[in-house]
């Protein structure tokens, strides 16, 4: 299989891959991405070069968003004066479910953060899928607090403020080809606002 940088082309797989996401997940009882992610704020990611997507042969497998930028509210001034990577939007195609392609996501992730310079890759997970946190904690991340107020529209609880890390390491034994550019060493964090 192959990573590479995605494409405006791939913008109607990435929010049909996050319809799909949506629908396993209520019918698994969770109420993750029930609402429909805004296409402006999925081109802007692609935009920036910080969405990557695996290919096995002509079908896209997975997708996963590694960015340089938190979300603003849930990390500490002193994590964001760490060297951080920060995962979103990690997706697995139902056709290719079972396979650990996540957890091999998350070790090129890990990989690519490394060599770009940060020594930690994060995360924020839905606070109520303790599925999904239990998925990250098998995965070598550490879950450091869950932020629960602030994220919402008009003071509402944050739905995704469950934190986790992990130290980067070089790991080159996730089997992906990677036909990707890597980034320049990040210097800095910015605040994602939006």
């Amino acid at each position: 299989m192959i990573i590479e940088s995605a494409t405006p082309a791939d913008l109607e797989k990435l929010l049909a891959f996050r319809e799909e996401a949506a629908s396993w997940l209520t019918a698994l009882g969770t109420d993750q991405w029930r609402r429909p992610y805004p296409a402006d704020k999925l081109r802007a990611t692609i935009d920036a070069g910080v969405v990557f997507m695996v290919r096995d042969g002509a079908t896209t497998a997975a997708t996963i968003t590694l960015t340089p930028e938190a979300e603003a509210g849930l990390w500490t001034e002193r994590e964001l004066a760490e060297p951080s990577m920060f995962v979103n939007k990690l997706t697995v195609a139902r056709t290719h479910a079972g396979q650990d392609l996540g957890g091999r996501l998350l070790d090129w992730a890990d990989d690519r953060a490394h060599r770009s310079g940060a020594v930690w890759l994060r995360l924020d997970a839905w606070t109520t899928n303790e599925t999904l946190q239990s998925y990250y904690l098998r995965h070598g991340f550490d879950h450091v607090r869950t932020v629960t107020d602030g994220g919402a529209v008009n003071g509402g609880p944050r739905v995704s403020g469950w934190l986790a890390q992990r130290s980067t390491r070089l790991n080159s034994d996730h089997g992906l080809t990677d036909a990707t550019d890597l980034p320049p060493a990040q210097p800095a964090h910015h605040l994602r606002t939006t």
